[in-house]
């Protein structure tokens, strides 16, 4: 006997009677999708999310009383779900839509519309990224210990290096990394944040505006010099190649994440000399089993501690794990990898 999915219920949240029904009759559209309630402001959505918290919530930017950014920062705090930005115009107000995604929410699209005889356009947008939210949202992983792979030999690469993994409220935490760093950044840093690619080239600039570092996209075949500071771009995994260059994999077309944290990670431990890793806040657990791969491979790892995570799954798998060296408060990461780069200068140096 076959059972029947889960209906998902779904929270909106918008001040526009008009965009209100435009995303109820979306969700209606879809027999596994269900209106929970709606809000008008973020403040009347922080409170009935308290009260009756649905699976996902459709979160509109710019509203009266409570905006959407600080909404979506308060229900990530007191009860995190999934958040879907839908706005007017993402391009138009992509400033506000990475302070969201810094705040918590997870993705964001355009809000549909809705013509004059009841036609809705864009629907079919907002719901796949809507599932694919959800269906990434584990907040409670099962843990697997992973047993330890055989080293692959290492490419030779002489730039330290610092990897840093995040997904849910992500954003705000590499800002906050990469602007605590030292000028010039002592090392080159590869970051893999869950994002939809519509995002990642505005992404950088944002962490460039935030940090003060010139921050950019990865390329596949380039090889990584002290100071660049790249981000994973594109719907496939970013991987260190055993020559020493980056490379792009598809991987298994059922993949939560592209790109994955754990694929980054795994193939730094193959291939890298060992430098600094960093899982932070994020739902799920991608990136667990990878750091543990690096602490086994001379890494030396560092997972967000829970008071200063948005979610607390990521780094929370990874810990389950035996996977970080360090469980630090986001405010001590920065000076942590700084400390580990200069350790493993000092152990480098020939002796005299």
């Amino acid at each position: 006997m076959s059972v029947k999915p889960k209906t998902l219920r779904i929270g909106i949240v918008n001040d526009l009677a008009l965009a209100c029904e435009a995303l109820r009759r979306v969700i209606c559209s879809d027999p596994m999708l269900e209106p929970a309630w709606i809000a008008r402001d973020g403040e009347e959505a922080v409170a009935l999310c308290a009260k009756d918290r649905p699976d996902a919530i459709l979160m509109d930017l710019i509203m009266p009383v409570l905006d959407g950014v600080e909404a979506t920062r308060r229900i990530m705090k007191a009860s995190p779900v999934p958040i879907l930005v839908v706005t007017a115009t993402v391009s138009g107000n992509a400033a506000l839509v990475y302070d969201a995604l810094g705040a918590g929410a997870r993705d964001a699209v355009n809000t549909p519309t809705l013509a004059r005889d009841g036609v809705v356009g864009g629907g079919a947008e907002l719901i796949r990224r809507l599932k694919r939210i959800v269906r990434v949202a584990d907040l409670t992983p099962v843990i697997s210990l992973v047993p330890r792979a055989p080293k692959a030999q290492a490419a030779h690469i002489a730039t330290p290096t610092i990897l840093l993994g995040a997904s849910t409220g992500g954003p705000r935490a590499l800002g906050e990394i990469l602007a605590a760093l030292p000028k010039p950044v002592p090392a080159a840093i590869v970051i893999v944040q869950h994002v939809s690619r519509d995002f990642t080239e505005g992404l950088t600039r944002w962490l460039s505006s935030k940090s003060g570092v010139q921050v950019r996209l990865a390329r596949a075949g380039e090889r990584l010099r002290m100071g660049d500071v790249v981000v994973a771009g594109d719907d496939r995994h970013l991987t260190l190649q055993p020559s020493g260059e980056l490379g792009q994999t598809d991987g298994s077309e059922d993949s939560l994440h592209k790109p994955s944290v754990d694929a980054l990670f795994n193939s730094y431990a193959l291939h890298g000399t060992a430098g600094v890793a960093v899982l932070l806040t994020g739902m799920g657990k991608d990136g667990a089993s990878g750091l543990l791969a690096l602490k086994q491979a001379g890494w030396r790892t560092i997972a967000q501690d829970q008071a200063t995570s948005v979610v607390w799954g990521m780094p929370g798998a990874a810990v389950a794990l035996g996977a970080a060296h360090e469980v630090l408060p986001l405010g001590s990461i920065a000076a942590a990898c700084g400390a580990a780069l200069r350790v493993d200068s000092a152990q480098r140096k020939p002796h005299a």
